[in-house]
């Protein structure tokens, strides 16, 4: 469920939580907290420990409804954070002071990117320390402890440094309001001494919040609506596409409608995959310009009105600014703002109001979907091969294919998975994530841990590159302790092969390591684990059996061996626009 929902819908908590417990005196603010944190939808908080943060993990620990999972850094606790907000609407991790911050950090601003409430907790030195000219551990040597929060201000909405009690309580529930509200992480920093000292304003349980829900501007709404149809109505072969933000702007139901409304072909862009339903009859495939699915980029670009549903336009989606697609032509719909063509753009008009207006005022009109029809030419399947020949990525995508379900989600590690599982076909309820805006390598080790942590009922299948994999590779550790039973397809081809194909260079080669030996040393007999070896396709359906049979309540880990130069041909496209994109000379002053 929705973090908002689920705040929405908490109507009588007190049947759940008595509001009122023993004296006046008897709350902390560690516990407020946790129970903060089980209301808002979190059940497990991903941690790293240290000094500045133990008395509040024993807090956390002592709140029966939530888990703590220990992560191996903070890096991958941040990670874990953002996958489980994606399954769950939010996430948290707690971490100690300015090491520990300043190695989350790049996670926290992964989150900001995608548009995910993480909440981002810090142990911070004792409030005694606060105004002196002290100098602490943990820090860079001077008598300031702003260096911390100043590097969090620009990658969260909101920041809250608790080092008083008095003002505790409103700090905490500012700052968690904010992130569910903006959709966007926050930083808290609490100090050390505080998490266990009583204080009246923590006399009661947390009274749930109650976010006002945000309400269009009707006139606004009304013009937006009346513009749009016009524009619509007189297209001869109008097309929609959905982006990454429908997510925050919870409208997938509404673009559902719209589509079901009016006849149009729908596509995605490739970051919003997951979010629009690929099982609807009106599913033309991915729009990413020039690397799009056969037959989706010719409808679009050739349309004479496209709707932009929450788009995020960059070098990457644009495939080095190389899309045709014309201003005049566009409706860009944004979570609380809609732009027709060259024409007017209307302020607080909210994404799911306004496309189920629009889908009221539409005219059935199906020419494009017809067009599409007329011109696909199903996609050709993997050349017939040899017992003994190599692996082909392709032949594994096929087979990866055929392991999706509705009780599965794909998580799609930055390189060459994102091409390849971009064009896997999801059936309905199947997730699907990946990190397109801030591509950070490594980033799919802990959103595996945190989104399988947060979806239970669904078993997850990671597809990850040996570069990235080194790049976080511990927290391996993390799923096998938390008895985790995800398929995680490292792919080995040598080296950093998106890079190689943006712009090639020795230092695209990394050392190989003997993948599989290092995850049964990690697994060391504690927990359930299998790996396996796969070099042909017949090791491969062999290991896929297992992997969904005897194995199926392990963590599986296939390691697939594949050429260096053995990409998907919308890598090879994408990396020559991209190169030429990076690579353009500065204009002359």
């Amino acid at each position: 469920m929705e973090a908002g929902n689920k705040i929405g819908s908490t109507a009588h908590p007190t049947s759940l939580h008595p509001p009122v417990r023993g004296d006046a005196t008897s709350g902390t603010l560690g516990r407020h907290l946790a129970r903060r944190l089980v209301e808002i939808g979190v059940k497990d908080v991903f941690s790293v420990p240290g000094d500045f943060n133990l008395t509040l993990l024993d807090h956390l620990i002592a709140e029966p409804e939530l888990n703590l999972v220990g992560c191996c850094n903070e890096l991958n606790a941040g990670y874990a954070a953002d996958g489980y907000a994606r399954a769950k609407g939010v996430g948290a991790c707690v971490v100690t002071f300015t090491v520990g911050g300043l190695s989350v950090l790049n996670a926290i601003a992964g989150a900001y990117s995608e548009n995910l409430p993480v909440i981002c907790i810090v142990g911070g030195p004792n409030s005694n320390d606060y105004g002196t000219n002290r100098i602490l551990h943990h820090t860079i040597g001077l008598p300031d402890f702003t260096q911390e929060l100043r590097c969090f201000q620009a990658v969260t909405c909101s920041q809250a440094v608790v080092n008083n009690l008095d003002d505790a309580h409103e700090l905490l529930d500012t700052a968690i309001s904010t992130a569910l509200k903006e959709s966007k992480p926050v930083y808290i920093s609490i100090s050390c001494n505080l998490p266990g000292i009583p204080h009246p304003t923590f006399a009661r349980d947390p009274v749930p919040f109650f976010l006002a829900p945000k309400v269009s501007n009707q006139l606004g709404l009304e013009a937006a609506v009346e513009a749009c149809a016009n524009f619509l109505n007189n297209a001869v072969k109008p097309v929609i596409v959905g982006g990454p933000k429908l997510r925050v702007a919870k409208a997938q139901e509404a673009f559902v409608e719209l589509a079901d409304a009016c006849g149009y072909p729908i596509a995605v862009m490739p970051s919003g995959k997951g979010l629009v339903p690929e099982h609807h009859p009106h599913f033309i495939g991915t729009y990413w310009g020039a690397v799009s699915t056969s037959f989706c980029g010719e409808i679009v670009e050739s349309a004479d009105a496209y709707v932009f549903v929450g788009p995020i336009f960059n070098d990457y989606s644009s495939v080095g600014y190389s899309l045709l697609i014309k201003k005049e032509k566009a409706i860009v719909v944004q979570p609380n703002r809609v732009t027709i063509g060259n024409g007017p753009s209307l302020g607080w008009v909210f994404m799911a109001d306004f496309l189920s207006a629009l889908a009221k005022k539409l005219k059935r009109n199906t020419t494009a979907m017809e067009n599409y029809r007329r011109i696909f030419v199903p996609p050709g399947m993997p050349l017939k091969h040899g017992n003994d020949e190599p692996l082909r990525v392709n032949v594994l995508f096929k087979h990866i294919q055929e392991m999706l379900s509705g009780d599965s989600a794909v998580i799609a590690e930055t390189g060459d998975s994102w091409f390849n599982c971009q064009k896997l076909h999801l059936p309905e309820n199947c997730g699907y994530e990946f990190q397109m805006q801030y591509g950070s390598i490594g980033w799919s080790v802990g959103a595996t841990l945190g989104y399988a942590q947060a979806a239970k009922d669904k078993r997850v299948i990671a597809c990850i590159g040996d570069g990235s994999f080194q790049v976080t590779a511990q927290d391996i550790s993390t799923m096998i302790r938390c008895g985790q039973r995800s398929i995680i397809f490292l792919i080995n081809n040598g080296g950093y092969t998106i890079e190689v194909e943006i712009h090639d260079g020795p230092y695209n080669v990394i050392k190989n390591w003997n993948y599989t030996a290092l995850v049964d040393a990690i697994h060391n007999g504690e927990g359930k684990c299998w790996t396996a070896k796969v070099r042909t396709e017949d090791e491969l359906k062999e290991a896929i059996a297992t992997a969904t049979g005897e194995q199926k309540d392990s963590l599986c880990f296939i390691e697939v061996f594949a050429h260096k130069d053995d990409t998907s041909k919308e890598l090879l496209e994408w990396g020559s626009r991209v190169s030429s994109a990076n690579s353009r000379p500065p204009n002359p002053q």
